[in-house]
């Protein structure tokens, strides 16, 4: 079943981030608060989804530019914590995410009697960005194809076809599950792919774990071919 021909192969996609300053700077949370009320949704892209884009190798402990900003620079860790365990993939659209960020802020916030704010620091400074596909002419018509070129293509190319296919083609599993299992009928490894937490990992780790699933299907193939 693994070396099964897709009617319809698989195209690498990889993207480019275009990112612009709004212009824009928060100096305590409270400033942080007003202006993520304001934001284009591009901006809570960026400061969220796109931190995966921008740190392929190591996420870290406050997964997005809020909670990094929040425990590092105003040594407030409660928040950064707070902010840090919000799951962008648990929200059907970035105004979703939005709300909740706020939520966790003004709750937050509720309960100080003095905001924190930049003495040693840098300030909070808001960008945006949005992301251009790039095709990279590769195709894979089978699974050792589509395990090969996974493992050698840039990492843009795993982040457009998970966080870009989840947000803005609204297709939750990601393309990489959808065509193992629509076009290779591996339904198993699909549902495998599917269930990887996305949030508390990093592209690179997740492109191995994806390669490392294929590989165990590759090998029972395999085992199972006639001598």
């Amino acid at each position: 079943m693994s070396l099964k021909k897709a009617e319809n192969p698989f195209a690498f996609t990889g993207c480019w981030e275009l990112k612009g300053m709004l212009g824009r700077t928060a100096w305590d949370e409270r400033q942080l608060l007003e202006i993520i009320e304001e934001i284009p949704l591009d901006s809570v892209y960026y400061h969220t989804h796109g931190f995966f884009l921008r740190h392929q190798h190591i996420a870290g402990p406050y997964p997005n530019d809020f909670a990094t900003w929040a425990a590092i620079q105003l040594r407030d860790h409660v928040l950064g914590e707070k902010l840090g365990i919000l799951d962008p993939f648990e929200y059907d659209n970035l105004e979703s995410l939005r709300g909740e960020i706020i939520n966790t802020i003004d709750n937050h916030l509720s309960r100080l009697q003095v905001i924190p704010r930049i003495i040693y620091g840098e300030p909070f400074h808001f960008m945006q960005s949005r992301i251009i596909a790039v095709s990279t002419g590769l195709a894979a018509h089978n699974l050792a194809e589509f395990c090969h070129i996974l493992s050698a293509t840039d990492a843009s190319v795993v982040y457009f076809h998970t966080f870009e296919a989840m947000l803005r083609l609204g297709r939750r599993e990601g393309d990489f599950p959808f065509w193992i299992k629509t076009q290779l009928g591996e339904t198993e490894l699909a549902a495998a792919i599917s269930h990887l937490d996305l949030y508390m990992s990093n592209l690179e780790s997740f492109r191995n774990q994806i390669i490392t699933l294929c590989g165990v299907v590759l090998e029972k193939e395999g085992e199972n071919e006639p001598a």
